[in-house]
This record gives C-alpha cells, sequence and structure tokens, in this order.
C-alpha cells in the first residue's frame, strides 16, 4: 500500500506541473482561438459562529478522538476557507486551506475542563483534468494530495497527548462547476496516517459533493459533503475508523456587500474500529461570514 500511496502522490503533484508545460485544448474542430486560462484567489468563507454541539452515544465508548469526544456546550467558532485557483481550456488546479477552531471551558467543583468542539486544518492541492463539457460544467479524473492535521493535541486511550497527523491521495472522476453541484464525485483513497509516531497505510472509497443554489438574488443555500468507507488497514488502532460522514448546511443571507448572515446545521457521523456503537456529532447555530475574490488575469 505505501508504494500505491507513493505513486498517487507522486501524481498528484506531477500533473498539475506537467499542466503548466503543455496544454490539451478542449475545443471543437473548427475552434482556433487561444486558450484561455485565469489565476484567482478566493476567500470563500472567513467566519465566526455561534453554535450547539449534540453528540450522541458520548460515555459509552472511549475509543474516539477528537470533537466526537466535545460536549454539548454553546461556544464560538472561527472558519477560514480559501483557495488558489488555476483555470485553462483542458485543466483546473485547485490549491486550499481549510482551517476552524473552537473551545469551550466549564468549571464543576472547582475542577476546570475543557472541550473542543471544532479542531481542523486540511491543506489541498487538486488538479482536475476536463473531458466533457456540459451545458454548465465539466466532467473528468482528479487527483488530490491533502494534508490534515490540528492546532492542538487530544488524548489517546493510553493517556498520551497525540496530533492528527494524516497524508491523504485520491484520485477519481468528478463533475465541476455544474448548475447546481459545484463539485460530485467518486475516488479512491490513500491514507498514511502519523499520528501515533508510526505508518499506519489505510485504503477507502470515497463519495462527495458542493451543492449550491440560488434563492433569491441576497438568499442561497450551500451544502458540502462527503462519505468515506475503509477496507484496508496496515496495523490495528481502537480509533480507526470503520466509515466517516459529514454534511455542512448553511442558509447565506447577504448583508451588505461580501458580508452575510447564516443559520446552519452540520452533521458527523463515524464508528471506529473499537467502538461497539457509531456516534454522531449534531451543531446547530448562527454564523457571520465574508467572502470575497481577486483575479490576476
Amino acid at each position: 500500500m505505501i508504494k500505491n500511496f507513493i505513486m498517487l502522490s507522486t501524481t498528484a503533484l506531477m500533473l498539475p506541473l506537467l499542466a503548466f508545460a503543455e496544454d490539451t485544448e478542449i475545443k471543437e474542430a473548427e475552434d482556433a482561438q487561444a486558450p484561455v486560462s485565469s489565476l484567482q484567489a478566493n476567500l470563500s468563507r472567513l467566519a465566526v459562529q455561534y453554535n450547539k454541539n449534540s453528540v450522541t452515544n458520548r460515555n459509552d465508548d472511549a475509543n474516539y478522538p477528537g470533537t466526537f469526544t466535545s460536549d454539548e456546550q454553546e461556544v464560538f467558532t472561527f472558519i477560514f476557507d480559501g483557495n488558489l485557483a488555476y483555470n485553462r481550456e483542458s485543466m483546473v488546479w485547485v490549491n486550499s486551506l481549510f482551517a476552524e477552531y473552537g473551545k469551550s471551558e466549564s468549571t464543576e467543583n472547582g475542577k476546570k475542563t475543557k472541550s473542543e468542539n471544532a479542531d481542523k486544518i486540511l491543506l489541498t492541492t487538486d488538479y482536475t483534468h476536463k473531458i466533457w463539457k456540459l451545458e454548465e460544467g465539466i466532467i473528468g479524473p482528479f487527483v488530490n494530495l491533502g494534508y490534515q492535521t490540528e492546532f492542538t493535541t487530544f488524548e489517546g486511550d493510553d493517556g498520551e497527548d497525540y496530533r492528527t497527523k494524516i497524508l491523504r491521495g485520491k484520485t477519481g472522476m468528478k463533475l465541476y462547476e455544474g448548475k447546481y453541484f459545484k463539485e460530485l464525485y467518486a475516488a479512491a483513497v490513500e491514507e498514511a496516517d502519523f499520528t501515533y509516531g508510526d505508518t499506519n497505510m489505510k485504503t477507502a472509497a470515497e463519495i462527495g459533493y458542493k451543492f449550491e443554489y440560488q434563492i433569491r438574488d441576497d438568499m442561497k443555500f450551500v451544502s458540502d459533503g462527503y462519505f468515506r468507507k475503509f477496507f484496508i488497514y496496515d496495523t490495528y488502532r481502537n480509533t480507526d475508523y470503520k466509515f466517516e460522514a459529514e454534511t455542512n448546511n448553511r442558509l447565506d443571507v447577504t448583508i451588505v456587500g461580501n458580508l452575510s448572515f447564516a443559520p446552519f446545521v452540520n452533521y458527523k457521523i463515524a464508528k471506529t474500529r473499537g467502538a461497539k456503537k457509531e456516534r454522531s456529532n449534531t451543531t446547530v447555530g448562527l454564523s457571520l461570514g465574508y467572502q470575497t475574490d481577486y483575479k490576476f488575469w
């Protein structure tokens, strides 16, 4: 599996570079126009959220990491979601950073406890080759390489502190920039998990989406999510996921300019190898967000 992951990672890094050297144009035979390219920075979302979590089966198993152990207190969460996108007639290359963090503190019987309701940093580079043009959007193969970590450590079942460190490669087919589905994909996934020091290789399948629907000029429904199912592991750890899924949904209402107000509901569910029951985390709340973009050419 390590060889497979190295090959997948190398492909993810090399394809965007090769695209600069030689671009395969998508056009009609009679179309003699030069290929058009663009480079754009997008701040998809900079937001502060006021939310409350509800976690099921929180006290049944000790084999869940991170935010699946959060409490049900109200808390503020901060989110950054941005990317740099290079677009040509034959390909699109997107480099992204997503970060979120939120924690709560409580005091009971003189003892202070902390609980993280959100803690994630995700860096990705994603290359999609445009094969079939639709009336709105394109379909083609893609490769994605990402690194997932977090701001703070969590306590493992051995009492030691650990920090999530996962290198993840994906390859599959994607619908990109459709009328409503801005992304819709199916992919094979290879993970190298360094969280506990040694390398645990994992193989999975994943489907995911990004959906937008403009209700009116000042109101838009936005949703994204994924489902990931694991099949093969190098080693056994209680906190390895058998499956994990997440959906995030909000209603963006423009206040003024690029500033928006949004009620939202997010839902995550997973089951680990050492747990008897799956565990879910539902988050509801309100957010104040800002978004903008800058086109270099």
